[in-house]
C-alpha cells in the first residue's frame, strides 16, 4: 500500500495508545504484521520537552519507517511548534489527537473535546500544516462528542480543506468513551464525502471482522488498538486472511512464549530495570488474559519486584503450559 508517499507493508495500523505504543511495542507491531505504528501522544507544551516521560514518547532510535509521531493540544500556535520540534527529531508523519476520550485531556479542551469547537479544529490544522509543509499531517478523532452530536462528516471536511493528508476515525463519540459497540456507519458516510484516506477504527478483533469493516465502510485501511494488546500477532492473522481468506492458526505456547520473552527484553532495556519491571506487569497480564490456570499467575506477577522474579515466574508458567498443550488453551467465557 502506497500511504502518502511511503510504500507500505500493508494498511494495518496500530492505533496510538497512551502508556502502551512505546518504542518497543511499535516495533513489535510492525515486526509481526503492521504496516505503520503511531507513537502515543506527545504533549504540545514545549516546557515538558525534556521530561523523561516526554522524551521517551519520542525516541524512535532504530524503529522502522515511517516514524508518525502523535501530538496533542488545543493551542494553534503551541501544536505548531510540537509539529516543527517533532520533525526536527525524525518524525516523517504528524499525527493531530482529537480523539482521546480521557478526562484529563478533555479537561483543557484537547483531544475529543475539540470537536466541539470546529473553528478552533480548523486553526488548529491550519496551523499545523503551515507549520511543516514538507510533512504529511493527519488526524484522528471521533464519531462526535456525543450521539447527538455525530459532526465528524463536518471535521473531516475541514481537515481536507485545510490540508490534512488522511483521517483516522474510531466508531465511538466522546461520551462512548470505551463502552457500547462501535458503530461504521458514520465512518462510511465520511468516506463517502471526502477524497483523502479515511482509516477506519474501533472494535477491529478478528480477521473476520476487518474484512466485514473494510468492505462495510468502504475504508483505505484499518487502526487496531486494543485489541493488539498481549496479542501483536493479531497483524498478521488480520494480513494473512484479507490476502488469502484463510484463518492462521493460533499460535503456539512456545511462540507466545518466545514473542513475550523478546517484548520484556526491549522493555527493560528502554525502560531501565526499575520502570521497565513496573511496565512489563500490563502486557505479561494482557498475553496471558483468559489462559486457563493463568489468574493465580497473574496475582503473583503483581508482588514481584525484580526482572529476575517476573522472568523466572513467565518462563515457569508458559514452560508448563507448553508440557500440558501444544496451543494454549482458554477458557470459553474469554475466548469467544
Amino acid at each position: 500500500m502506497n500511504f502518502l508517499g511511503f510504500q507500505l507493508r500493508n494498511n494495518l495500523f496500530v492505533a496510538p495508545m497512551a502508556g502502551v505504543t512505546d518504542r518497543p511495542f511499535r516495533q513489535l507491531c510492525k515486526t509481526l504484521g503492521a504496516g505503520v505504528a503511531v507513537s502515543e501522544m506527545v504533549t504540545s507544551n514545549s516546557l515538558l520537552y525534556g521530561s523523561a516521560k516526554t522524551q521517551r514518547r519520542a525516541n524512535h532510535d532504530g524503529e522502522v519507517d515511517p516514524i508518525s509521531v502523535q501530538i496533542a493540544g488545543a493551542d494553534p500556535q503551541m501544536m505548531a511548534q510540537a509539529a516543527r520540534h517533532n520533525v526536527d527529531r525524525g518524525a516523517q508523519i504528524v499525527d493531530i489527537n482529537m480523539g482521546c476520550p480521557a478526562k484529563k485531556i478533555c479537561n483543557v479542551m484537547a483531544g475529543s473535546a475539540l470537536m466541539q469547537d470546529e473553528p478552533l479544529v480548523a486553526r488548529i490544522l491550519e496551523a499545523v500544516v503551515r507549520a511543516v509543509p514538507e510533512t504529511p499531517v493527519t488526524l484522528k478523532f471521533r464519531t462526535g462528542w456525543n450521539s447527538e452530536n455525530r459532526n465528524a462528516p463536518t471535521i473531516a471536511r475541514i481537515a481536507e480543506d485545510c490540508g490534512i493528508r488522511a483521517v483516522a476515525i474510531h466508531g465511538r463519540t466522546r461520551a462512548d468513551q470505551y463502552t457500547g459497540c462501535a458503530e461504521y456507519d458514520t465512518i462510511a458516510l465520511v468516506k463517502s464525502q471526502i477524497g483523502i484516506p479515511v482509516i477506519a477504527n474501533g472494535d477491529i478483533t478478528t480477521p473476520q471482522k476487518a474484512k466485514y469493516v473494510l468492505e462495510y465502510t468502504g475504508a483505505d485501511g484499518l487502526m487496531i488498538g486494543r485489541a493488539a494488546q498481549g496479542r501483536p500477532w493479531i497483524f498478521r492473522e488480520i494480513e494473512h486472511f484479507l490476502k488469502t481468506g484463510a484463518i492462521l492458526p493460533p499460535p503456539r505456547v512456545d511462540e507466545i512464549h518466545r514473542v513475550l520473552r523478546g517484548h520484556l527484553a526491549e522493555l527493560y532495556a528502554f525502560y531501565g530495570e526499575e520502570t521497565g519491571a513496573k511496565v512489563a506487569r500490563k502486557h505479561i497480564s494482557w498475553y496471558t488474559k483468559g489462559i486457563v490456570g493463568a489468574a493465580h499467575f497473574r496475582f503473583r506477577m503483581n508482588q514481584l519486584l525484580t526482572v529476575a522474579e517476573q522472568l523466572d515466574a513467565t518462563d515457569e508458567f508458559f514452560l508448563g503450559q507448553a508440557a500440558a498443550n501444544e496451543h494454549l488453551q482458554f477458557a470459553e467465557e474469554l475466548a469467544a
